[in-house]
């Protein structure tokens, strides 16, 4: 029997689930309303901001919750979907709540609520339960129910417990605090709530759902395929790797892509010398003032620099490039005076490879980037919040975002060492460079938001804003 009430629990098997948040009227006037997960550790209650999956945080580092997405069926029901994988949840976690929230309406306006859980390789159904309209009255977020360790394996316990608080509300209950950067260790609180009264049957199930519908995700075109003109294949350098993604540093001329305005940087041709040890460079096709771009791909091991030189011959700061990886590629920005050509001292061991770029060249960072190591990135549209994501391959790993604008210093958006990283800043609207500092992969995720007078640039924005 699938079909549990309030208070209620049934065994569940350890594979992989589909849990679908349904309400069996949807439309015009009807309330839209948003599943989430909480992952509960012994204390019951999450470890930190990361446990709560939700729609401004849509996967669990683990991969173990994910949310799909939604679909409607043939006689108007919509199924908000999570997906849950047991065999990935760490074993710190003990329960896994599953919690709808609605903003601006209460859930006794929601009719024919209700969670049913299926498997994901058969379909079977494994779990059912369907909230009475008497529990419901003017809640903005209300906790369905739960799925909990037990005796080696899983189990659901229907809870049915409603917060006018809505989901900060909800979460904070269960130790979730957004002003905690540090994520302390939560306070040992009891392991689950009391079971409520039995209350009359509930109604049969509800015919089967469709499947969730899930955005294809999305992808960042290499900078080569997007950079360089049509029958113009990019230079790849000889004898060494060029980039950690195996696509070639550019070698041509190539149009302007990014909106940057022109006094960011004059287009000149491309620069390209090879060498071995600490060298200076002098790129005589660079003379006139602006940022130009880096490229260093370098075999060896130790500590790589590239550093712009004034015209009295000392290293300008910060660094234009600078890593410690071996076998090092990655992507810098340096500001000439425009004092006779650019030139660049390159300390490294080894063999090299040094590029240098026009700024047109860039990738434009209106839309999701995603990349490997240290770049640099254009943007020059309105008001956004940035979404960064990153992942650490060693346990020492700093990932670094900065913002430089044509007259004004480097500005630090955020910085961390988290695996994984991730974090939401605000940029205001303008024209800037954004500089990743880095070796392992990352994304950045530009999202539209209302302008507000008093934004300011690298502020994070409050956690429970909608960002989709």
């Amino acid at each position: 029997m699938t079909q549990i009430i309030k208070g209620g629990n049934l065994p569940v098997s350890g594979e992989p689930m589909r849990v679908a948040v349904v309400r069996r009227a949807a439309g015009p006037g009807v309330p839209e309303i948003d599943p989430a997960a909480l992952l509960l550790d012994d204390s019951g209650k999450v470890r930190g901001r990361s446990d709560l999956v939700f729609y401004n945080q849509r996967a669990h580092a683990t991969s173990a919750v994910e949310l799909l997405g939604n679909a409607r069926s043939e006689d108007g029901r919509m199924a908000d979907w999570l997906e849950i994988d047991p065999g990935r949840v760490e074993p710190e976690v003990e329960r896994i709540v599953i919690a709808a929230s609605s903003e601006g309406a209460a859930f006794g306006e929601i009719a024919g609520l209700y969670l049913e859980a299926v498997s994901t390789a058969t379909g079977r159904r494994m779990v059912v339960y369907s909230v009475d309209e008497d529990d419901a009255a003017t809640e903005t977020a209300y906790v369905l129910g739960e799925f909990y360790r037990r005796d080696g394996g899983w189990k659901f316990r229907a809870v049915g417990q409603g917060y006018d608080a809505g989901l900060p509300g909800l979460a904070e209950d269960y130790g979730f605090t957004v002003e905690d950067e540090a994520e302390e260790e939560p306070e040992e609180a009891d392991a689950g709530p009391p079971p409520a009264p039995a209350l009359p049957e509930a109604p049969p199930p509800a015919p089967p759902l469709p499947e969730p519908v899930a955005a294809a995700p999305e992808t960042a075109a290499p900078l080569e395929e997007a950079a360089a003109p049509a029958g113009d294949a990019p230079v790849a350098p000889v004898g060494v790797p060029v980039s950690k993604s195996g696509a070639p540093l550019l070698g041509t001329i190539t149009r302007r892509i990014n909106g940057l305005p022109t006094d960011f940087g004059p287009d000149f041709p491309v620069f390209t010398q090879e060498g071995r040890g600490e060298e200076v460079v002098r790129v005589e096709t660079a003379t006139a003032a602006g940022f130009a771009v880096v490229d260093l791909v370098r075999l060896g091991d130790g500590l790589v620099e590239v550093n712009a030189l004034n015209h009295r011959n000392r290293e300008k700061t910060p660094a234009a490039l600078r890593g410690w990886n071996e076998d090092f590629t990655g992507r810098g920005i340096v500001d000439h005076d425009g004092n006779g050509p650019l030139r660049l001292r390159i300390k490294a061991r080894g063999e090299w490879k040094i590029t240098v770029n026009p700024v047109s060249v860039l990738r434009d960072a209106s839309e999701r980037v995603e990349g490997v190591g240290s770049d640099v990135l254009a943007y020059a549209g309105p008001a956004v919040d940035l979404a960064v994501r990153y992942r650490n391959s060693k346990d020492d790993a700093w990932f670094e975002l900065e913002s430089l604008r044509r007259s004004a210093s480097r500005r630090r958006l955020h910085s961390g060492d988290r695996w994984p990283g991730r974090s939401t800043v605000a940029l205001t609207r303008g024209a800037r460079l954004l500089i990743v500092s880095y070796d392992s992969a990352w994304s950045l995720t530009p999202r539209e938001v209302t302008p507000h007078p008093n934004r300011r640039e690298g502020e994070v924005p409050p956690f429970w804003r909608r960002l989709r």
